[in-house]
């Protein structure tokens, strides 16, 4: 589970906004956010970097 979208919509940004700044389809973001994918590190890092957070923030880590 990750929480990109949470991290998203806090930060006022559409899913389009979001990809945009990533440069990548609006449906990759669609499927973090579902859980049907995850992103990848450079777009874990390129988000920590926008939302002014840690990567640690926008993922859940299963013990």
């Amino acid at each position: 589970m990750n929480k990109v979208k949470e991290f998203r919509e806090r930060h006022g940004l559409t899913q389009e906004d979001l990809a945009r700044r990533l440069k990548i389809d609006r449906s990759s973001v669609a499927k973090w956010e579902s859980g049907e994918n995850n992103p990848r590190l450079k777009y874990l890092f390129a988000m920590s970097k926008i939302f002014q957070c840690r990567i640690e923030d926008l993922v859940k880590f299963e013990e």
